[in-house]
């Protein structure tokens, strides 16, 4: 399977995996900026991607830049559908109480590639019982 990409920017960064067996890619700011404590902004990578039939990307969190710097993609996972084609921009979030500053070529989140299926939409009067039923938000305890 192939992911294609094309450089909406000479300079953009391709992303690629840091180790073999990473599930997730590196993405790179093609910008720089500030971002303001609790301040929201979109980031622009510099590139657009072909998804492989049948498949989403996802678009996560880095952990590193989420626990020293309090940075995380806002809309997580933010999903690229199939049939985009536009320029990958990254919804990042600033938690911390100081400026972060985003460097042209530093790694921003993470792209993972998910296969996706195709259901139809079929409505019902009921749905079959378990033995969670309704149960949910802390119904398991702590």
């Amino acid at each position: 399977m192939k992911l294609l990409i094309e450089r909406v920017d000479e300079s953009a960064i391709i992303p690629f995996k840091a180790h073999k067996g990473d599930a997730g890619m590196d993405l790179f700011s093609n910008e720089n900026t500030n971002i303001k404590p609790f301040e929201r902004k979109l980031i622009h990578t510099g590139i657009r991607i072909q998804l492989p039939n049948n498949t989403e990307a996802q678009i996560r969190p880095r952990s590193g830049l989420a626990l020293h710097n309090g940075i995380t993609v806002l809309n997580t996972p933010g999903t690229i559908d199939e049939g985009y084609r536009g320029e990958i921009g990254i919804i990042l979030i600033n938690l911390s109480n100081e400026i972060f500053e985003v460097k042209k070529g530093m790694k921003i989140a993470q792209m993972v590639i998910k296969s996706t299926l195709d259901v139809t939409v079929e409505e019902v009067k009921g749905l079959n019982k378990t033995s969670r039923g309704e149960g949910g938000f802390g119904s398991t305890g702590i």
